[in-house]
């Protein structure tokens, strides 16, 4: 076999070889987005799941609650205000903690997502 005197024999001789390695690199990296973007669309689609489920559970835990409080005050309008003010509280201090309650919990997990996938692709490789 003889060896290329420099860089642009060399590339001469393997261009074939090049072009099967630069395809083959781009597959890869377009597999890896669609395996991420697919498991992306799931993890949103169980958050909207939950998240229709979680305000089901909260319409009817407010029908209980009024009509509770309706039985204790004799007074639907006084049962379903404490309600009503109750659940404006809820929403406020939901608002405020966002942050720590929903946001920043999710970029977590998205990290932690992405740092165990390349683990999971370094260990493939070896």
């Amino acid at each position: 076999m003889n060896q290329p005197d420099n860089l642009g024999d060399f590339f001469r001789e393997n261009k074939e070889l090049l072009k099967v390695y630069v395809e083959t690199k781009s597959e890869i990296f377009r597999l890896q987005a669609i395996r991420i973007f697919s498991k992306s669309m799931g993890l949103l689609a169980w958050m909207v799941i939950a998240a229709f489920i979680a305000f089901l559970i909260l319409i009817f835990a407010g029908l209980v609650l009024g009509f509770w409080l309706s039985d204790l005050t004799q007074s639907y309008v006084k049962g379903f205000g404490i309600t009503t003010i109750i659940l404006i509280l809820l929403f406020i201090l939901i608002a405020v903690f966002r942050e720590k309650l929903f946001v920043n919990p999710i970029i977590k997990n998205i990290i932690l997502r992405a740092k165990e996938e390349v683990r999971l692709r370094e260990n493939d490789e070896d």
